[in-house]
C-alpha cells in the first residue's frame, strides 16, 4: 500500500486509487439546448438539478448522463441479444466519466392498457396469484388459473414426427387453464358501438350514408370497398338490407376483393372501426376522432365478471372468506394487514415478501390506492412513486437514481416523506440526481446545480453549482426566487353563482354535497387521494361550457409540432397559398410540400442493425424539410422553412402587423406567449420540449376553446418558481375575462391566490372523501384545522396563534 507524508512527518496509508473515482465528470454536452456544458457532480451525494422550464436539466440528466449510462450497458450484451434491444446513439458529449449503472424514474404514464393494473405493474399480483395457487379452495390450477390475462384455453390432434428411423404419429392434447373473464377478455368493461353515429339507415351508400370523420365518397379504403364490393347494394337503403347483407355489411371476416384492379380488403365496419379508431390510444388522435369515438362508443361493466376481469372459476377459490378480486378491490394499506393476519408457515417467504411490497406502498404514500386501479388512470406524480417501490429496500448500492420531479402531485404534508425516501437512496451509498423546482426538496441537496439562465435557445448553461445557502446568495433566477412566498389577498372577487353537485359517491367521495362557486379562481385541495379529481372530474357535469385540461400528457411524434399540435399551420398554410395561388397542401412537410430525399424529416435516418442508428442532416433540403420548388413561394418577404424556425416571440411580431397579418395566428402564438412559451421555436419537434412545456402546450391550445369554465389539474406541474407568477397573473386574466376557473392543486401560492378554497379531507382513500373546509384562504389559514390549512399557514408566514374556526 502507498503511503502519504502528513504535516508532522509522520506517514499515513494514502488513498485507495479505487476511492479517488468520486466524481461523475461532464465535459462538451451539446445535447438539445445544451451549450458545451461541463460538470462534476459528486457520487453518493444528493444532487438537486433546478432551473426554468426548458433551460435543459432534462436534457443533461436524462438525455445525457442516463442515456450514455443506459448505452454502455447495452453494450456489455452480445451482438445477438443487442438485435432485440433498441438502438442508442451516443449523447452529443466529449467526455462522460464515472458513470455508474443508472436507474430512471421518470413522470412517464404507466401504459394505458387496460389490462395493465397496479398489481401487475409491481409484481404484487404475481405473489397474489402464487399464494392462492397454494392456498385458494377449491384448489383450481397453477398461478396462471388466477391470471385476467392469460386464457383459458384446449386443443387435441395428431402430431407426426422422426423416432429411430421410423415415422411416428401420436395423438396429443394440452390444455390451459387460465383466469381470463371470456367475456370481457380481461378488460373488465365491453364496449358497445353506437351504430347511428356511424352511419344514416335512411341513406344509401350512394347518397353518402357514412358519417364517420375522415371517409369520403372518392376512398378506395373506405366508402368505395363497401360500395363495390359485391356484398351490399349501394343503391339500397342500409335500413332495408337483407338479413344476410346485413351481417357482410357489419361483421364480415377480411375476405380480397378486387375494384378497378386494385387489390383490396374488405372486412366488416364493426371490426374495421375497432381496428381504426378503437385500437389506438384515444389521446394522440385528432380532436375531431377523438370528439367522433366518445361519441360512437360505450363502455360498461362487464355482466359476466362484475368488472373483475377474473372467470367464475378464478372467482370460486377462497382464503378465509375472500378470492382473489375481494382482495385486489381492498385499499392496499388494509390489504397489508390481512396478509399480515395470515399465519402459514409453508408460504411464509412469499408472505414476507409481498407484505414488504404493500408497506412500501403505504411507505410512499400510495396505500389509499387498490391493485387493481387501472395503471393508465395513475397521475403522473403516482405512477412515479409505483415505479419506486422496487426500488424500496433493493439490496442494489453504488448506483445513480435520477428522479425527475418526485414531488408532482404531493400535498406539502406528503413532500416530507418523499424526502426521507430520497435520503434513504442516498445513505444506501447511491447517487441521488433529481430534477425539481419544490425549495421544500431542493433544500436537502448536498449540491445543486442551477441551468439557465433563460429557457430553450436563452438557457443550456451552468449559472451556479454549489450549496443550498450558495444558491440563496446567487442571483440566479432560482437563487432570487427560492425564497418567495406569495402574500394572501387583500380581498377577493364575489361569485357570480355556483355548480351545485350533490350526493357525490364516485370512488372514495361520500355523498359530497357542495357548491363550486361560479365567476371566481376556486381551488380544490387536499392530500393525495382524498377526492380531489373524483369531485371534479367525475362530478362536474359534464357540458359544452366545461373545458377540461387534465394531466394526460399530450402525444406525438417528431414530426409533429407546437405549429401542427395548435392549429397554428393551417392559417399559416392558407395565407401562403392565397398569396401565391397554389394548394395549401403544399406548405406542409408532412403532405404535398415534402422533400422527396428525407419525406419531410429533414434528416435522414440510416439502420445499423444492432448498432445505433445514424441521423444525418438531409443534403436535398438542407434539413428545412421542404422541397426546394416550395421554398420559392414567399408570404411577407419569408418562406414556409424561415416560418417554422421563427420562436413564438418573433412569430407573433411577424403576424401582428403588415402584409403578414394574420388575426388567426396571431390569436393562438398570444395565448402560447400568455403561458410562457415566447421562446419556443413554433416548429420544433414536440419530442424535443420538456414536460412542463407540453403541459402550457396542451393548456395554451385549450384556452382557444369556448366555454365558460375551465377546469384545470395541477397547472403548476413543472413550472419553475419564477413562472408560478407568470400562472397566477394568466389564471387572474381568465377570471376577469368573465370565465370561472376551477383548479385542482397543491402548491400553496395557487393556494393563497385564491377566491374560495374547498378543502378535502380529512385522509386519503377510505379515510378522505368529505369536505372539511370551505371558504377564503384568510379563513384557512386563521381556522388551521386542516393539514392544508397549516401548511398554507407556515407558507404565508401566519402566526402560529389559531384563529376562529369554519368549517
Amino acid at each position: 500500500m502507498t503511503t502519504a507524508t502528513k504535516k508532522n512527518g509522520s506517514k499515513s496509508p494514502a488513498l485507495p486509487a479505487a476511492d479517488s473515482h468520486d466524481l461523475i465528470r461532464v465535459h462538451g454536452a451539446r445535447v438539445n439546448n445544451l451549450r458545451d456544458v461541463s460538470i462534476e457532480i459528486p457520487k453518493r451525494r444528493l444532487t438537486v438539478f433546478t432551473g426554468v422550464s426548458g433551460s435543459g436539466k432534462s436534457s443533461l440528466v436524462f438525455s445525457t448522463i442516463a442515456a450514455e449510462s443506459q448505452r454502455l450497458i447495452n453494450e456489455t450484451y452480445s451482438s445477438f441479444v443487442q438485435g432485440f434491444m433498441p438502438t442508442l446513439a451516443r449523447p452529443e458529449v466529449d467526455v462522460l466519466e464515472g458513470l455508474t449503472t443508472v436507474i430512471t424514474v421518470d413522470q412517464q404514464r404507466m401504459g394505458s392498457d387496460p389490462r395493465s393494473t397496479v398489481g401487475t405493474a409491481t409484481d404484487a399480483n404475481a405473489m397474489l396469484r402464487i399464494l392462492f395457487s397454494r392456498l385458494g379452495k377449491p384448489h383450481i390450477g397453477s398461478p396462471q388459473a388466477y391470471s385476467f390475462n392469460v386464457a383459458s384455453a384446449s386443443g387435441a390432434g395428431a402430431v407426426t414426427f422422426e423416432r429411430a428411423g421410423r415415422t411416428v404419429r401420436e395423438r396429443r392434447s394440452f390444455s390451459v387453464i387460465g383466469g381470463m373473464c371470456p367475456r370481457c377478455e380481461g378488460r373488465g368493461a365491453v364496449s358497445d358501438i353506437d351504430l347511428t353515429q356511424l352511419y344514416d339507415d335512411s341513406k344509401s351508400l350512394a347518397e353518402g350514408a357514412f358519417t364517420i370523420p375522415g371517409w369520403k365518397s372518392d376512398s378506395f379504403w373506405t366508402v368505395r370497398v363497401y360500395a363495390e364490393s359485391g356484398f351490399v347494394d349501394p343503391n339500397k337503403p342500409i335500413s332495408k338490407y337483407t338479413k344476410k347483407e346485413m351481417n357482410d355489411f357489419l361483421y364480415k371476416e377480411p375476405v380480397k376483393v378486387k375494384i378497378e384492379g386494385v387489390n383490396l380488403t374488405y372486412e366488416g365496419l364493426i371490426p374495421k372501426i375497432q381496428k381504426s379508431f378503437l385500437s389506438k390510444d384515444k389521446e394522440a388522435l385528432q380532436p375531431h376522432i377523438r370528439a367522433f369515438v366518445d361519441r360512437a362508443v360505450t363502455f360498461t361493466t362487464c355482466p359476466d365478471c362484475g368488472g373483475t376481469r377474473l372467470s367464475e372459476e378464478a372467482r370460486s377459490s377462497k382464503i378465509k372468506r375472500k378470492n382473489i378480486a375481494d382482495l385486489c378491490a381492498m385499499e392496499i394499506r388494509d390489504l397489508a394487514e390481512w396478509v399480515r393476519a395470515l399465519d402459514e408457515p409453508s408460504v411464509k417467504p412469499l408472505l414476507d415478501s409481498l407484505v414488504h411490497t404493500l408497506d412500501s406502498f403505504v411507505e410512499i404514500g400510495l396505500g389509499y390506492l387498490s391493485l387493481e386501479r387501472p395503471s393508465g388512470t395513475l397521475s403522473g406524480g403516482e405512477a412515479q412513486r409505483v415505479k419506486m417501490i422496487r426500488h424500496l429496500g433493493s439490496a442494489l448500492t453504488d448506483v445513480t437514481y435520477v428522479f425527475d420531479e418526485p414531488t408532482i402531485g404531493l400535498h406539502p404534508h406528503d413532500i416530507q416523506r418523499m424526502n426521507d425516501l430520497l435520503l434513504q437512496l442516498r445513505d444506501k451509498g447511491n447517487t441521488v440526481l433529481v430534477v425539481e423546482h419544490k425549495p421544500e426538496t431542493i433544500v436537502i441537496a448536498d449540491h445543486v446545480v442551477d441551468l439557465g439562465p433563460g429557457a430553450g435557445s436563452g438557457g443550456g448553461t451552468v449559472c451556479f453549482e454549489g450549496t443550498v445557502e450558495g444558491l440563496r446568495s446567487s442571483g440566479t433566477i432560482t437563487g432570487r426566487h427560492f425564497d418567495d412566498r406569495a402574500a394572501l389577498k387583500e380581498s377577493v372577487r364575489k361569485p357570480r353563482g355556483a355548480l351545485k353537485i350533490r350526493g357525490a359517491s364516485a370512488n372514495n367521495l361520500q355523498n359530497v354535497n357542495v357548491d363550486i362557486p361560479l365567476g371566481v379562481l376556486c381551488v380544490i385541495t387536499g392530500v393525495a387521494g382524498s377526492g380531489k379529481s373524483s369531485l371534479v372530474h367525475r362530478s362536474v357535469p359534464a357540458s359544452e361550457g366545461v373545458i377540461a385540461v387534465d394531466q394526460t400528457p399530450i402525444r406525438g411524434s417528431r414530426r409533429s409540432n407546437p405549429a401542427t399540435y395548435t392549429g397554428l399551420l393551417e392559417p399559416i398554410r392558407k395565407a401562403f397559398a392565397k398569396a401565391n395561388d397554389v394548394k395549401p397542401a403544399l406548405f406542409s412537410s408532412n403532405s404535398e410540400g415534402a422533400c422527396p430525399n428525407c419525406n419531410g424529416a429533414g434528416v435522414i435516418y440510416t439502420d445499423l442493425g444492432m448498432m445505433a442508428g445514424t441521423a444525418s442532416t438531409c443534403e436535398v433540403c438542407e434539413g428545412k424539410r421542404f422541397d426546394a420548388s416550395v421554398l420559392e413561394y414567399h408570404f411577407g418577404g419569408r418562406d414556409i422553412s424561415e416560418v417554422l424556425a421563427m420562436s413564438v416571440a418573433e412569430a407573433l411580431a411577424f403576424f401582428g402587423e403588415g402584409e403578414a397579418r394574420i388575426p388567426a395566428a396571431h390569436a393562438i402564438l398570444e395565448r402560447l406567449s400568455d403561458v410562457g412559451l415566447g421562446y419556443l421555436t413554433i416548429g420544433q419537434p414536440l419530442t424535443t420540449l420538456s414536460g412542463g412545456e407540453r403541459q402550457r402546450l396542451k393548456l395554451a391550445t385549450h384556452m382557444g376553446d369556448k366555454g365558460g369554465v375551465y377546469v384545470l389539474d395541477e397547472p403548476t406541474t413543472g413550472l419553475h418558481l419564477a413562472d408560478v407568477q407568470n400562472l397566477l397573473a394568466l389564471l387572474d386574466r381568465l377570471v376577469e375575462s368573465g370565465k370561472s376557473v376551477i383548479v385542482i392543486e397543491h402548491h400553496q401560492a395557487v393556494m393563497a391566490h385564491a377566491d374560495w378554497i374547498i378543502d378535502l379531507g380529512p385522509g386519503a382513500g377510505h379515510d378522505g372523501g368529505k369536505i372539511v373546509f370551505e371558504g377564503t384562504p384568510a379563513d384557512l389559514v386563521a381556522a388551521r384545522s386542516t393539514l392544508t390549512g397549516e401548511h398554507l399557514a407556515e407558507y404565508v408566514g401566519a402566526s402560529a396563534k389559531p384563529s376562529r374556526k369554519r368549517k
